[in-house]
């Protein structure tokens, strides 16, 4: 088995290819369509270069699996779904509960679907599946969002937000159906419960300090060295140590742009009738409020 990663700088977000190098069947996890607020332009980039890969390899893309519905940056599932029409698109039951919850907070018109069916196949917890000769099984892993999923291939698996890099920590737990209770269960007793020589692979690095970008590590190091949630690290110090930091960060730039995308199956919103597609955004008036009397 091969994996090659895709770094986008710009969100920080790792994708993955992995295939069978006999057979060439291969998954990709989280794709990454660069995006910017300020113009509206998407960029193409890491798709070519996915794609160069996957012709380059002869592989044949079996499925494209979210570990969850991004909030920091656009997926670019359905230009995958488009060049590789027999690509299954995989993301967890669970993404009817994050969609219920932000068709709310975000005020999506009633007509929005929220019986996950923007996606190929709703993945239960635990199901394994094939592509072609790979086999993989998705271990939930609740906590940064309630539809978060590890995928674990032969002796690798693939956290999404649950784990990053020893020196980062976890992802965060605060928005809509987070919990940092959830995910400290899912760590310790799902990801801690893998043979120690399984290889982690992450879905972002923040290069703490300046570092080099990395991407791998061992379900080994992170129980002995993971800062934030060790296996030594007890449920009350990791819960009031994640929501302690999680209290002072900031909105994700992409957060309005990716969810409404991101829980939509990687749809982009229907044009109107200039052809023009838009995206919904709030406006905190609450400062103007007070200062305008």
């Amino acid at each position: 088995m091969k994996v090659e990663h895709f770094y986008d700088q710009e969100t920080n977000t790792l994708t993955y290819v992995v295939w069978d190098t006999q057979t060439r069947d291969a998954v990709l996890i989280d794709p990454v369509l660069g995006y910017s607020p300020i113009t509206g332009k998407i960029d193409i980039n890491q798709f070519d270069a996915v794609c160069s890969l996957i012709a380059e390899k002869g592989l044949q893309l079996r499925w494209i699996f979210e570990t969850h519905a991004h909030a920091d940056h656009i997926s670019a599932s359905q230009l995958y779904k488009q060049r590789f029409p027999q690509a299954i698109l995989g993301i967890s039951e669970h993404i009817v509960a994050v969609q219920q919850v932000f068709k709310i907070v975000l005020s999506l018109d009633a007509a929005f679907d929220t019986s996950g069916s923007q996606f190929d196949v709703l993945i239960k917890d635990g199901e394994c599946l094939s592509a072609g000769t790979l086999q993989i099984q998705a271990l939930p892993t609740p906590g940064h969002t309630p539809a978060c999923l590890s995928f674990h291939i032969g002796d690798h698996v693939f956290t999404g937000d649950a784990l990053f890099m020893e020196d980062y920590g976890t992802g965060r737990c605060d928005f809509p159906g987070g919990n940092a209770a959830a995910l400290y269960h899912s760590v310790h007793e799902v990801l801690y419960s893998l043979p120690d020589e399984t290889h982690v692979w992450v879905g972002h690095d923040y290069q703490p300090n300046g570092r080099e970008m990395l991407c791998q590590t061992t379900i080994g190091a992170q129980k002995k060295a993971n800062i934030q949630l060790s296996e030594a690290t007890t449920e009350d110090t990791f819960v009031a140590f994640r929501q302690g930091r999680d209290a002072g960060l900031s909105t994700p730039r992409l957060l309005y742009a990716s969810i409404q995308v991101n829980i939509a199956g990687g749809h982009l919103p229907e044009p109107d009738d200039s052809g023009k597609r838009y995206l919904k955004m709030p406006f905190n008036a609450d400062a103007w409020v007070s200062v305008a009397g």
